[in-house]
């Protein structure tokens, strides 16, 4: 996942190539990000967890991620093939933070991105604010949207409750804060409303990368079986006034 973004680093279109030696049961990946100054932090996180999952498969015996056309890729690819921790890599900018507390930043936000649309997707059914507080776990499990933008999330959304600990058996609350907490009738507006400024700010930042991305490359020798991604210059053809 795009930590930042909280959407899947295939659907932002962020995979290159994966080469996939059969013989020697390797896998070799090469990513790019939007910008070539993209936040190390998520840079590391991504190539990280890339080497991670694909290394979860039986058969895989050696994974190698390769971030291209990034002003950290070669410290962050030694990095993450030699498992060398973040705080290590990057000592200078990080002040000791670990890779585990900076997942858990985003963490959070995709927690209340994907809460807020399944809250507002349930008040949208005519449900009050009292009977979505007081939800259980097996009550929400049993209802059905039609968007199917919040049967996603919803899915999304459990997922995340159930792996924070959040919930554990179907009775239990079905909505809480990020630290454990019900959720109040009273407060639910206003809480909704903080909610929107972190859903605001990650649908802002993920049409940002969209549009940085499909800019920033053009092809070239279109019309080969393999076009060369490059740069984009900016400033071409400039005229003087």
């Amino acid at each position: 996942m795009d930590p930042e973004l909280d959407e899947p680093v295939t659907d932002m279109g962020f995979i290159e190539t994966v080469d996939i030696h059969a013989e020697g049961q390797a896998v070799d990946i090469e990513f790019r990000l939007p910008t070539y100054w993209c936040s190390p932090n998520f840079a590391f996180l991504m190539a990280h967890d890339i080497r991670a999952e694909v290394g979860k498969l039986s058969w895989v015996r050696r994974v190698s991620v390769k971030l291209v056309d990034h002003c950290f890729g070669d410290r962050i690819n030694s990095g993450v093939n030699e498992d060398v921790e973040f705080s290590s890599v990057f000592a200078e900018y990080c002040d000791g933070e670990t890779l585990d507390a900076i997942r858990v930043k985003f963490l959070e936000k995709a927690f209340i991105r994907r809460q807020e649309s399944v809250l507002l997707g349930l008040l949208q059914q005519g449900l009050d604010s009292g009977a979505v507080v007081a939800m259980t776990l097996d009550v929400l499990d049993a209802i059905e949207f039609d968007d199917q933008g919040t049967v996603l999330q919803k899915h999304r959304y459990r997922s995340l409750l159930m792996s924070q600990g959040l919930a554990r058996d179907r009775a239990d609350p079905a909505f809480v804060t990020w630290a454990g907490e019900r959720l109040d009738a009273n407060e639910l507006a206003d809480y909704l409303s903080r909610s929107r400024g972190v859903r605001i700010n990650m649908e802002f930042n993920g049409a940002l990368c969209r549009g940085l991305k499909s800019v920033r490359y053009e092809e070239m020798s279109v019309g080969t079986p393999d076009p060369v991604p490059v740069p984009v210059r900016f400033m071409r053809d400039a005229v003087p006034h």
